[in-house]
């Protein structure tokens, strides 16, 4: 019998079952940022900490990873199945010559497809329920809104 393959689905067994495929894109990335992205998951700030707690293990309904290279740079927390990265911001980001490398972080980032979210790390480490309201927000208008569109 020949297998026919239909866009998103894929055959489980020999019965012939068909399933939903699962699409996960992965960006390309800088090899030597492997290491150094490990490195950041084990000495994380207080506000990453706290809101990985919040995310990991699927607890809004989609996997986010932390300290996810994507080109030449390394995001916060990242969703491959939105094209989500939520990055905290901490003191350091208040330097005049980072608000520049920022945008042109962004704008590369952006250009790749990768949506952002922004925090502080003050409102995570004191608001983080309105920080989670909103990422929960963004995910079911996204979400809504792939399953609403034709």
């Amino acid at each position: 019998m020949t297998k026919v393959k239909f866009a998103g689905l894929r055959w489980v067994n020999e019965r012939q079952y068909l399933m939903p495929m699962r699409t996960k894109s992965y960006l390309n990335y800088s090899s030597h940022l492997r290491e150094y992205a490990r490195k950041l998951r084990k000495h994380g700030t207080l506000g990453e900490v706290i809101l990985w707690k919040s995310l990991k293990k699927k607890a809004l309904g989609m996997e986010f990873h932390r300290q996810v290279p994507i080109d030449n740079y390394i995001v916060d927390f990242y969703c491959h199945e939105l094209h989500l990265a939520i990055e905290i911001d901490g003191s350091h980001h208040d330097h005049p010559d980072a608000g520049a490398a920022d945008v042109r972080r962004r704008e590369k980032l952006e250009s790749l497809g990768v949506q952002f979210l922004r925090f502080s790390e003050r409102d995570v480490r004191y608001e983080l329920h309105n920080v989670v309201s909103n990422i929960r927000d963004w995910i079911a208008d996204r979400v809504d809104g792939r399953a609403t569109s034709p």
